[in-house]
């Protein structure tokens, strides 16, 4: 009984300290000047389309993690919600 009271506790302690790291863990990219740094042009889903009046980016980087690990941690980085992260041309 003792062991296992011992083995709860320290997987407590464990798991507590487990969430205190992930809570300190800072976003990949908090803006998109940080964003544009790695991804010049942007970083879109796979047949995603830029939605503008003037002459549409198509030269952004196409890949679905990316884009959507960017958006689990910051929506802010596709304001026009059109499926390209921080384009550019």
């Amino acid at each position: 009984m003792v062991l296992i009271v011992s083995v709860l506790i320290v997987s407590f302690a464990m798991a507590s300290l487990a969430g205190t790291a992930d809570a300190a863990t800072p976003r990949p990219f908090q803006n998109c000047h940080q964003f544009n740094a790695k991804y010049p042009h942007g970083v879109g889903k796979v047949g995603a389309r830029d939605k503008t009046t003037g002459k549409p980016v198509t030269n952004f980087t196409r890949n679905n993690y990316v884009y959507l690990r960017a958006m689990f941690f910051n929506k802010r980085l596709d304001r026009d919600r059109d499926g390209i992260a921080c384009e550019k041309q």
